[in-house]
């Protein structure tokens, strides 16, 4: 994959993820015991890390691990909080692997674009 390719696909990954998270919050967010509004800090730090990163490959890769070890430590508090470990750890692991995911992507953009010959 060129640039382009690899760091559309790095933001397809982390907006997708963030929606999908928004999505899943606003249809659990009627139930009482719900962890939802939690998660909102996720999205947070993700949204602040791009932004301070300029959206620039290197500290959007930064960002993106960041999100994913945020998303880990609401998810342990979450489980010890709700005593929802088995689908609590489903979740969030499948967002965690989205972050990091994205992170990977973003790191490899930012490696080919200090190539000399990356379009």
């Amino acid at each position: 994959m060129n640039l382009k390719t690899t760091y559309r696909v790095a933001v397809g990954l982390a907006v997708g993820a963030t929606l999908l998270l928004l999505w899943i919050q606003g249809a659990v967010a009627t139930a009482d015991d719900s962890p939802g509004p939690i998660f909102f800090a996720v999205l947070a730090v993700g949204i602040i890390g791009a932004l301070l990163a300029r959206f620039r490959p290197e500290g959007m890769a930064r960002a993106m691990f960041v999100t994913a070890l945020a998303q880990a430590f609401v998810a342990v508090g979450a489980m010890f909080a709700w005593q929802q470990y088995v689908e609590l750890s489903l979740f969030n692991g499948f967002f965690i692997a989205l972050w990091i995911s994205s992170a990977l992507l973003f790191r490899k953009a930012a490696r080919l674009r200090h190539q000399p010959h990356a379009v």
